[in-house]
This record gives structure tokens, sequence and C-alpha cells, in this order.
């Protein structure tokens, strides 16, 4: 055997992609999966995640609930249903009050710690992206919102809420486009304030808008309120779910109000939030 043969060591097995490849063959199964499949992962994620947060459930389930049956029962409250049913009356502004606590004030709250915590940043380099993320989260809130949607219908049921059939999609539309609206604007809030900031006002913000945004007091009597509650994505979403459930119809002038909050929410949001 020569020098040359004894100094050159065991022989190397070619590399699988070619005699002249370089570096660590590629380990089986670490290409990522599918955009569709990482945004469901993303979004199951989401979903438990507020769903085992008490605090974001306390907020998205059980106060509307309690709203929910205070207003169908409490005989100190006083409420002119105008020949409506209480429970007729109450449960439209109590799925819109669900829509703004989970796409909202939790949505908001959650997005700014994991902002804060460097969560969104990390995300946003994986396969993932900036658009999963995003796309992820709505898909929760929608989640979420479905579970409100069976519980506070379950109740309302056994209250005696008896809706109209015809108003039942035009409804679920005015729950969609509110869902939309109310997650761009926690966007929004979520990602130019500081968490602690967002924490105080999502919780103020919810406060404010059942006491007074048209949620379930419709806008035209909260008095000198009624005409700024009328402009407000609340009170648009409050009225056109009043007059789905109670009319059966879609009324335009809410749901147009509805759709420019979204569009200027959504556009303020993708200019002004910060990853970090």
């Amino acid at each position: 055997m020569s020098d040359d043969a004894r100094t050159a060591g065991p022989a190397r097995p070619p590399h699988p992609g070619g005699p002249a490849a370089d570096g660590p063959a590629p380990v089986a199964g670490t290409a990522a999966a599918p955009p569709l499949r990482r945004i469901a992962t993303q979004a199951a994620f989401e979903t438990r995640t507020l769903l085992r947060n008490g605090e974001q459930l306390l907020v998205s389930l059980i106060l509307p609930v309690l709203v929910l049956i205070g207003m169908a029962t409490a005989p100190f409250l006083g409420i002119d249903t105008g020949g409506t049913s209480r429970i007729d009356f109450a449960t439209p502004g109590v799925l819109a009050l669900a829509v703004v606590s989970s796409a909202f004030t939790s949505q908001s709250i959650a997005t700014a710690f994991d902002r804060r915590h460097g969560v969104l940043r990390l995300l946003a380099t994986t396969p993932l992206g900036r658009g999963g993320l995003l796309a992820g989260k709505a898909l929760a809130v929608l989640a979420v919102l479905a579970v409100q949607a069976v519980v506070l219908s379950v109740v309302a049921g056994v209250l005696g809420w008896t809706p109209d059939p015809a108003g039942l999609l035009p409804g679920a539309v005015a729950l969609l486009l509110g869902t939309a609206c109310f997650t761009a604007l926690a966007m929004l809030l979520a990602g130019t304030v500081r968490p602690e900031g967002v924490l105080a006002v999502a919780n103020l913000v919810w406060i404010l808008l059942v006491l007074g945004g048209g949620l379930v007091v419709p806008p035209d009597r909260l008095g000198p309120l009624g005409p700024v509650a009328a402009l407000l994505p609340s009170g648009a979403l409050g009225e056109a779910l009043r007059s789905a459930l109670l009319d059966g119809a879609l009324p335009p002038g809410p749901m147009l109000v509805l759709a420019a909050w979204t569009v200027v929410a959504g556009l303020a949001a993708g200019r002004w939030f910060r990853w970090h």
C-alpha cells in the first residue's frame, strides 16, 4: 500500500446530493408543513390559549351569560322592550357583546403581551409568517365566537328566546363583519400601545360600550349619547343584530358603519402595528 493511501484515512461515502455536494445531509421530516396546515395549527393553539385563560374566559363567556340572564330576568332593570319579550330583546345585544369580548378585549390583551414577550417577532420569522400568524388569530377568534354563540343561544333558548328564522343568516353575516371590525381594532390597539396600557384600555372600553355604546341598549334609548353610539361599531353591530333577529332584515346603515370601521381600522393596523 502506498504512503498516500495509508495517510488519506477511510473513504467518505458520497453525499446524497451528488459526489461534489458539501455539508450535512438533509434530515427527513424537516420540511415546513403546507400553509393551510400551519395556519390551522396556529389557530388551534390560539383557541386553546384563549379558552384556558381564566380572565379571558370570564370576559368572553361568563360575563355575557350573566348580562343575558340579568337583562332577561332582573325586574329592577326596567328595560323598555317596545312590546318585545325581554329575552328576545336582550339576546341580539348580548351576542354583539360577545363579539366585542372575544374579538376586541381578549384578543388585544393576548396579542399585546405576546408582542412584549417577543412571541410575535419570533413567529413572524418562522414559516408561519406574519400573514399566517394573523390568519391563525382571526380563526381563533371565530372559533371562540362559535362557542360563545352556542352557549348563549342555549341559555337564551332555555329562557324562551324565539328569533325570527329569516334573520338567522343575516345575523350570521352581521356577526362575521362585526368580528372582522373588532379584530382589526384589537390589532391596532395591541400593536401600538404598551401591554399594561392595552390591559387598561381594553377593559375600560368594554365597560363603556356596555353602558353607552349601543350594544345591549339601542342607541335611540341612550338620550344625548344616541347619535354618537349609532356611529360607533358597537352601536352598529347591536342594531344590525337586533334588526336581523327581531325583524328578519339586515339594515344597510349599520352595516355600512361597520364596514367603514373595518376598512379604516384594518388599514391603520397594517400601517402602525409594531411586531416588537
